[in-house]
C-alpha cells in the first residue's frame, strides 16, 4: 500500500479497505466458499494478475509488459493476463469482497497494501507461500524487517513488491539563512523550528497533524513504545506504557507556537502536512519519498533537502513505519505455482530498479536498495531509513478496526487540544485498542 498521498494515503485507505471487508458478512471466512490452500495448480492456460490501477500507471504497465513477455518466452503454453483494478478504497473493498466469495472471478495473483494483510488472512482471501518463497533465489536479500510484514501467526501470505518510508523534509535556503545544520536530534529539530519560526513568524516551524498517525508513530518507537505487544495468540495494547508515552509527548510537544500551532494543526492530515511544506508554509515536514513530486511542484522546488528523521540521540534515526505493496496468491488460484512464479519475477532485482525508475517505488532487496540510493542522492535519506530498521503496526486482523475508528489521531488530538493529558489520552487508546482485540 502506497503511503500517503502516493504512498501515505494508500495506507490508510487499505486500513479502511480491510475494516470494510472484515465488517462485510461476505467477506467473513465462515461465509466464503470453502478452498484448500492448494484449490488448484494448472501449469498452462491463463494466469489472471490483479495489480493496482495508480497515477501515471503507463509506466507501470510498460514495466510489467516487459516481465509478462519474459515470462510467456519461458513458459510455454502460459498466457499471463493483468487487469489493474481501481485503487479507491470501496471500489477495491468491492472487487475484493467478490474475489473472496466467488473462486471463479478470483485472480491467481493479486496486488495488495500491507496493512491489508491480516483482514485478508482473515477472511480465508490468500494461500500461505512461505514454502516456495524459502526456494526463491532472491529471498535472502529481502530485508528482513519489510519480509515480517507478509508473516502472520508464523506464515508467509505476500512477497513485498516495494516498500515507503517517511524522511525529514527541510528547507535549506531557510536553515542557511539562520546558519543551522540539517538536525541530527530531537534537541536540534526543536531548535531550528524555533529560531525560524522566530525569524519568519508566518512560517510554521515544523508541519505535523493530529491526524497524521504515521509521522507521530517513529517518535513512539523511537522512546522505546510500541502501539501493542504480542499476548499469546493476539495483542494487547502497549500505547499506554511509560516509554510511548515519552514519545507521544516528544509528538504533541511540537504542536505549539514555535512549530505547527494547535488551532491550526490539530485536524491536519498526512497529507495536508505534505501541502504544507509544498506552499512554503513550514520549515520542516515528515514525508515520504514519493511527495517529493508534489514539493517539486510548488515554489519551493529546489529550496530543501531532506533527511534522516532524527531519534533523541543525537545522530540516530527513528524507526519509520514500512508501508508499502505486496504480491499474495489467492487460495482459490487454479495456478499457484505460476502465481508464484510470475509475484518472484516481479519482485527480482531486475525489475524492482525498473519499478523504481517508472514510479519512485522504495526497493524491498537490499543489494537494489543499494543501487537506486547511488543513482539518486535524493532517496539516501530513504534507503539509510530503511537500513536502520522499519517497524509495522500489529499484525492482527483488529488494527483495521483500530485504524478506521481513528484511535490514534483521537489520543493525539485530545493530547494537542488539551482536553485531556498524555496519560489519560494514552490510557483511552490502550483502552479501546484491547477492546478491539477481544472482538476480533
Amino acid at each position: 500500500m502506497r503511503l500517503m498521498p502516493r504512498l501515505t494515503g494508500r495506507a490508510a485507505a487499505a486500513v479502511v479497505l480491510a475494516a470494510g471487508c472484515l465488517a462485510a458478512t461476505a467477506c467473513a471466512p465462515g461465509t466464503a466458499a470453502p478452498v484448500g490452500d492448494r484449490a488448484a495448480d494448472d501449469r498452462t492456460g491463463t494466469l489472471q494478475v490483479w495489480l493496482y490501477n495508480e497515477a501515471g500507471n503507463a509506466a507501470k504497465e510498460a514495466v510489467v509488459a516487459r516481465a509478462v513477455n519474459e515470462f510467456h518466452a519461458s513458459h510455454q503454453g502460459v498466457t499471463v493476463k493483468v487487469g489493474y483494478i481501481d485503487t479507491d478504497a470501496s471500489a477495491r473493498a468491492a472487487k475484493m469482497k467478490g474475489a473472496f466469495n466467488d473462486p471463479n472471478s478470483a485472480p491467481d495473483l493479486v496486488e495488495f497494501g500491507n496493512t491489508d494483510l491480516p483482514g485478508y488472512v482473515a477472511a480465508g482471501g490468500l494461500a500461505e507461500i512461505g514454502a516456495e518463497l524459502d526456494k526463491w533465489q532472491d529471498k535472502g536479500d529481502l530485508d528482513p524487517a519489510i519480509a515480517k510484514t507478509a508473516v502472520v501467526d508464523g506464515r508467509t501470505y505476500g512477497l513485498p513488491w516495494w516498500v515507503g518510508v517517511r524522511a525529514l523534509y527541510y528547507r535549506t535556503d531557510l536553515f542557511t539563512e539562520a546558519g543551522l545544520n540539517p538536525p541530527a536530534s530531537y534537541a536540534e529539530l526543536v531548535e531550528a523550528g524555533r529560531r525560524i519560526h522566530a525569524a519568519h513568524p508566518d512560517t510554521y516551524g515544523i508541519a505535523v497533524g493530529g491526524k497524521y498517525t504515521y509521522g507521530a508513530l517513529p517518535f513512539v518507537w523511537d522512546a522505546g513504545g510500541d502501539l501493542a505487544a504480542a499476548n499469546g495468540s493476539t495483542f494487547k495494547a502497549a500505547i499506554d506504557s511509560p516509554a510511548a508515552q515519552a514519545g507521544i509527548k516528544r509528538y504533541t510537544d511540537l504542536f505549539g507556537p514555535d512549530g505547527c500551532p494547535a488551532q491550526q494543526c490539530a485536524d491536519l492530515t498526512g497529507g495536508k502536512t505534505v501541502d504544507l511544506f509544498a506552499a512554503g508554509k513550514s520549515a520542516m515536514a515528515i514525508l515520504v519519498n514519493s511527495n517529493r513530486s508534489k514539493v517539486d511542484a510548488g515554489p519551493v522546488k529546489g529550496k530543501y533537502g531532506v533527511v534522516p528523521l532524527p531519534g533523541e540521540k543525537a545522530g540516530s534515526i527513528a524507526p519509520a513505519f514500512a508501508g508499502g505493496n505486496h504480491l499474495g496468491v489467492m487460495k482459490a488460484a487454479k495456478h499457484r505455482t505460476l502465481a508464484v512464479e510470475f509475484a518472484e519475477l516481479l519482485a527480482s532485482p531486475s525489475y524492482q530498479e525498473q519499478m523504481y525508475d517508472a514510479m519512485g517505488n522504495l526497493p524491498t532487496l537490499k543489494s537494489v536498495s543499494g543501487r537506486v540510493g547511488a543513482k539518486d542522492a535524493f532517496l539516501k535519506p530513504f534507503t539509510d531509513t530503511i537500513a536502520a530498521g522499519t517497524r509495522f503496526v500489529p499484525l492482527d486482523q483488529a488494527w483495521a478496526q483500530i485504524d478506521a475508528q481513528a484511535v490514534i489521531p483521537t489520543m493525539l488530538q485530545q493530547v494537542v487540544t488539551g482536553k485531556a493529558d498524555v496519560a489519560k489520552a494514552s490510557a483511552d487508546a490502550a483502552a479501546q485498542i484491547n477492546s478491539a482485540f477481544a472482538a476480533r
